[in-house]
């Protein structure tokens, strides 16, 4: 298991050591590291709810959970950087075990439309709670001052690490099983298992990412603000899973990566950029089902009947 786990240790550890050398003391390019290293782990979380079937759309109210306790721990709380980070974790996935425990046994479009209303109803009160500014939003939540100049190397470090933790959770037995859960809950309940509990355990792993990449976008940002959460960040995160391609976690990484540079030519569009999104999903579904991790199997499987076309016949 260590060979295999080798190389793609070298290359996270490449790509913290590449961020911090160039992208020391800031600039664009490190803004653009910061929101492509967000935009992934994000995605990655939205679709961790999608081995039990279900379309997480509540991800975003979650990402705000994180990014509003990151702002109070920092500015009212005066709390340290990781310690305001474990803490935006910890309060994402906690509500999140209430949230999941009560809402559920609900499935399929049932469960969306909850998931919908739940970050609309916390983007609500974000915007009455003048305690967090209202809707204003917060503002002053910067990383330490020894961190600085090399926080996208960080934020890169932290991204790369939980990506790494949720490829290990998919391909555990707990996994597993929420792929079973996907596939026929009724026979996963037949042998023993809690398939409601099972469900909110995922619900619960996704909100703690969630709630680390909303304080990391809180400290990337400096600033926060109720809109910053609203319904709109979910969808992103489900164009970027379906343009990258839902079957493996790769899949968020590169649909993320590349749906946020082209958003920046879609910035040019102005109010039409959401029509943006919303094509590259038709696009996805109809032409690459599979999204762009899903071309190369394709492809892989056209290859030998060319192959055995091009042969003369005998």
């Amino acid at each position: 298991m260590a060979k295999p786990l080798l190389a793609p240790a070298i290359a996270s550890a490449g790509l913290v050591l590449l961020a911090g050398i160039l992208l020391q003391g800031g600039g664009l390019a490190a803004s653009l590291v910061l929101w492509l290293a967000i935009n992934v782990l994000i995605t990655a979380s939205f679709r961790f709810v999608t081995l039990i079937g279900e379309l997480n759309f509540a991800v975003a109210g979650f990402v705000g959970l994180g990014a509003y306790m990151a702002g109070v721990g920092t500015v009212t709380l005066q709390w340290p950087f990781l310690l305001a980070l474990a803490a935006s974790a910890v309060f994402a996935g906690l509500v999140s075990l209430v949230f999941g425990y009560i809402t559920l046994r609900a499935k399929g479009p049932y469960f969306m439309l909850i998931s919908f209303a739940f970050t609309e109803v916390v983007r609500m009160i974000y915007t009455k709670t003048e305690a967090i500014g209202g809707s204003s939003g917060m503002v002053g939540i910067f990383p330490p001052a020894y961190l600085e100049d090399y926080f996208p190397a960080v934020v890169v470090a932290v991204v790369l690490a939980l990506l790494w933790a949720l490829w290990f959770i998919e391909k555990s037995d707990f996994g597993k099983v929420l792929v079973a859960i996907r596939n026929n809950d009724a026979i996963v309940e037949t042998v023993g298992i809690n398939v409601h509990l099972t469900k909110v355990l995922c619900l619960a792993v996704s909100s703690f990412v969630a709630g680390i990449a909303g304080a990391l976008l809180a400290f990337s940002n400096n600033v926060i603000s109720p809109g910053d959460f609203g319904f709109l960040l979910a969808v992103y995160a489900l164009a970027y899973l379906k343009v990258g391609g839902e079957s493996h976690i790769l899949g968020a990484m590169i649909g993320a990566i590349v749906l946020t540079l082209l958003g920046q030519f879609a910035l040019s569009f102005g109010p039409y950029e959401h029509i943006f999104y919303g094509a590259a999903i038709v696009v996805s579904v109809l032409l690459m089902p599979g999204g762009l991790i899903g071309l190369d199997r394709c492809f892989r499987k056209r290859a030998p009947r060319l192959t055995a076309a091009a042969k003369p016949q005998a």
